[in-house]
C-alpha cells in the first residue's frame, strides 16, 4: 500500500509540473484562429471609414480576405499570441494608408505612371499592360506581378488587372508580399516595415507625414487587439 501511495504521488507531482511547464510555453494562434483576431467587427470598423461611393466598399470584404489566407495560413501565426496581434495589426495598418480603409482597388492615377523595369529580363513587361498599384498592399512593378502570379496562379504579367477584379487574388497579393518582404522584419518593429514596403520615399524624412499616418494606424490597431506596439515604430 504504502508503494502505491508514493507512486500516486510521484504521478501527481509529474501531472503538475507537467501542467506548470505548458503554462509557461507562450501562446500561438493557430491558422484556424487567424478569424478570432480579424473580425466581422474589426475589418467592418476599418472599411466602414470609407466614403460610400468608394469602389472598394463592393469589392474588399472580410470574407474575401479569409479565403485568401487559407493559401497563406502562416500570416497571423507568429511565436506568441501577442507576436501574431502586431503582424496583423502591422498589416492591416498598411492595408488602410495604402487605400485609404479599402476605399482604393487600384493606385490613383497609376495608369499614367511607368513601372515597368525593362532590366528585368526574369520578368519583361507585357505590351500594353501597366503594373501600377492594385489591391491591399497596392502590388506594383511588373518584377513583383511576376512573381506574385507564379505563386497565387493568375499571370501577373499578362493580366496584371486580375489584382483590381477578383478580391481574392487581390488579398492574396498583399499576402504573398507581406510573407516574402515583410514578415522577415517584423521582428525589427513596426519601422522596419514601413522601410519594407515604402522605405526608399517615406523613410528617413522622405515623406514623414505618411510614415506617421501608418504609425498612427497601427497604434490604433494594436490597442483595439489589445496588445502593445513595441519599439522601433518608424524609420
Amino acid at each position: 500500500m504504502l508503494q502505491v501511495a508514493m507512486t500516486s504521488k510521484v504521478a501527481g507531482f509529474v501531472t503538475t509540473l507537467f501542467m506548470m511547464v505548458m503554462m509557461m510555453v507562450p501562446k500561438t494562434v493557430s491558422a484556424e484562429n487567424i478569424d478570432r483576431i480579424v473580425t466581422q467587427q474589426f475589418f467592418d470598423m476599418i472599411i466602414n471609414q470609407a466614403d460610400g461611393d468608394c469602389p472598394g466598399k463592393n469589392f474588399y470584404s472580410r470574407d474575401a480576405f479569409l479565403k485568401a489566407h487559407n493559401s497563406y495560413h502562416r500570416f497571423g501565426n507568429m511565436n506568441t499570441e501577442d507576436d501574431s496581434k502586431r503582424e496583423v495589426a502591422a498589416a492591416f495598418a498598411h492595408f488602410t494608408h495604402e487605400t485609404g480603409h479599402f476605399c482604393y482597388i487600384e493606385e490613383i492615377g497609376g495608369a499614367s505612371r511607368d513601372y515597368c523595369d525593362e532590366s528585368n529580363i526574369e520578368f519583361p513587361c507585357a505590351p500594353n499592360k501597366g503594373y501600377y498599384g492594385r489591391g491591399p498592399i497596392q502590388l506594383s512593378w511588373n518584377f513583383n506581378y511576376g512573381p506574385a502570379g507564379q505563386n497565387i496562379g493568375f499571370d501577373g504579367l499578362n493580366a496584371p488587372q486580375t489584382v483590381a477584379n477578383d478580391p481574392v487574388v487581390s488579398f492574396k497579393t498583399a499576402l504573398w508580399y507581406w510573407m516574402e518582404f515583410v514578415r522577415p522584419v517584423m521582428n525589427q518593429g513596426f519601422g522596419a516595415t514601413i522601410r519594407a514596403i515604402n522605405g526608399y520615399l517615406e523613410c528617413n524624412q522622405g515623406n514623414p507625414e505618411t510614415v506617421n499616418a501608418r504609425v498612427y494606424y497601427y497604434t490604433q490597431y494594436c490597442s483595439q487587439l489589445g496588445v502593445a506596439p513595441g519599439d522601433n515604430l518608424t524609420c
